[in-house]
C-alpha cells in the first residue's frame, strides 16, 4: 500500500510518514502544497492520499475534489485534520472526499480499512 501524506505541517509529515511506515505502510512521498501535491499524485500514483483539510492559505477540500476528478486518479482520497469528525462535518457534507480521519487516529490499521471499504 503506497501512500501520499499532504499537510503544511513539516513536523506532522514527518511524524506521520515514521509512524505510517513504521506500521508497514510505505509513504510514497510527502507535499505541502496543492500544485506539489497533484505533481506528486499523478508521478507516483500511490493507493491512498491522505490530505489535511487545512493547508495554510489553500483548501484541502477543494484540493481533495481535484484529486478525486482527476480521471486517471485511481487512489483513495482521505480527508484528515486536527478536528474531530463532528467539528468538521458541515464542511466536508456532499463533498466528494471518499473518508474522513482525525489525526489523533492516524494509523496503517485506520488507514486500510478505509481503503478497503471505498474499494469494494
Amino acid at each position: 500500500m503506497r501512500c501520499l501524506i499532504i499537510d503544511d505541517n513539516k513536523s506532522l509529515l514527518v511524524a506521520a510518514r515514521v509512524l505510517l511506515e513504521r506500521e508497514g505502510l510505505t509513504v510514497a512521498g510527502v507535499a505541502s502544497s496543492g500544485d506539489d501535491a497533484l505533481r506528486q499524485t499523478e508521478a507516483l500514483r500511490p493507493d491512498v492520499v491522505l490530505v489535511d483539510i487545512s493547508l495554510g492559505d489553500e483548501s484541502g477540500i477543494d484540493l481533495a475534489q481535484r484529486l478525486i476528478q482527476d480521471r486517471g486518479n485511481d487512489s483513495v482520497v482521505v480527508l484528515i485534520s486536527t478536528r474531530s469528525e463532528d467539528e468538521v462535518a458541515d464542511l466536508i457534507a456532499g463533498r466528494p472526499a471518499l473518508a474522513f480521519l482525525p489525526k489523533s487516529e492516524l494509523s496503517a490499521a485506520a488507514v486500510l480499512q478505509i481503503v478497503e471499504q471505498n474499494r469494494h
